[in-house]
Parts: C-alpha cells; structure tokens; sequence
C-alpha cells in the first residue's frame, strides 16, 4: 500500500482507533476495580463472620460464666452455683405439690363442714396433706430461700389454724341449742373461712411470685 494511501486510512479512521482504544481503557479499569470490589467485599464479610462468632463466643462465656458463678479460691469441696440451683429447684418441686394438695384438701372439707356433710374422711385426710407438708418442708428446709421457707411455714400453719377452727365448729354444732355455742360457731366459721380464702390464697399467690422469680431470674 502506497504511503498516501496507508496516511489517508489511518486519518479517515483515526475516531475508531482512539474509541476501541479508550473502550479498552475503560474494560481494563473497570475488570481491576470489580476485583478489587469483590476482594474488599469478601473481606469484609469475613471480618463480620469473625465478629459475629466472637459475639457468640462472648455470650456464651458470659451466660455460663452467670450460671455458675466463681469458684471459691480454696477448695474443690464449695458448691457451685448451678449445684445450688439445682439444689433448690429440687426442694421446691419437692415441697410445691405437697402445699398445694394441702390447700386442695382443705378446701374440700371446709365445704363440707359448710354444708353440714359427712366430713370425717375429709378432715383426716386434709390433716394428714398437713403432717406430710411440714414433715417435708423440715427436710427440704437447708435448700429453700430463706423468704420462700418463712412463707410456706406460715402457709402450713395458717392451713392448720383454718383446719382447727372448722374442727372446733363442727363440736359447736353438735350443742345448736346454746345461744352461746351459736355465737361461738358463727366465730369459728368465720376464722376458718378468713384464713382459707382470705389469707391463704394470698400467701399462695405470693409464694408462687417468689418460686418464678427465683428460678428464672
């Protein structure tokens, strides 16, 4: 191809030349900044994996860290915190059931003594839930808290005043003929149903609070 000819094709086609070239340009630029992006990202996602383990890690060094509370410097024989824990959720399972079939079955023969029923099956056995509910707390007493264990004796106690106090009004009733032994039953029946549905139920309600917040404080 002669010169002038070979001049004349670079002038004529010299604007493709500088597009193709700064198109080139531009690939180049932007296939090192995509990399550069997805390296930056990538990066960046696992230096948040990283934190969000170690957050997890933290917390469950934390949450047991909580549960089981340090060690006593001295000894391998000192309880633990979950041992204690434990400890004491076992005596209130233990003790919470006996409570509340006291309560059940108190309740069913004070009915009955209001109603003028045959109630003798019922006070006996209301009287033995009673025994049964001391005798365990008495064991269970070391691994109570110490406000839950002056409610339930208070509780128990309260349960066997109302017990008496129905007792005493079923012997009133035997002599209905006396103004007197009237009067005295009306007291009797009177006690026995503020101490069941007056005072008890709200030591229940109470000794119920106490237990939740304990065990899952």
């Amino acid at each position: 191809m002669e010169p002038d000819k070979l001049f004349d094709f670079f002038s004529g086609n010299h604007v493709i030349l500088l597009v193709a070239v700064a198109a080139l340009i531009v690939a180049i630029i932007s296939v090192f900044s995509s990399t550069t992006a997805r390296r930056k990202l990538a990066d960046r996602v696992d230096s948040i994996k990283l934190r969000v383990d170690s957050l997890w890690t933290d917390m469950d060094e934390l949450r047991v860290s909580h549960f089981n509370g340090p060690r006593a410097s001295g000894g391998g024989t000192d309880t633990t915190a979950s041992e204690r824990f434990s400890a004491e959720k076992a005596a209130y399972e233990a003790i919470w059931p006996l409570v509340w079939s006291l309560h059940d079955k108190l309740g069913m023969f004070l009915r009955a003594v209001e109603a003028d029923d045959q109630a003798g099956e019922l006070r006996l056995e209301a009287r033995n839930a009673a025994l049964t509910a001391r005798s365990t707390l008495n064991r269970v007493r070391p691994f109570c808290h110490g406000e839950i264990d002056e409610l339930i004796t208070q509780l128990i106690d309260n349960q066997i005043k109302a017990h008496l106090a129905a007792c005493q009004y079923m012997d009133l009733r035997k002599d209905s003929l006396s103004s007197s032994s009237n009067h005295e039953r009306a007291v009797q029946k009177e006690k026995f149903r503020m101490l069941y549905d007056g005072q008890s139920k709200e030591m229940l309600d109470q000794l119920v609070s106490i237990i939740r917040r304990r065990m899952l404080q």
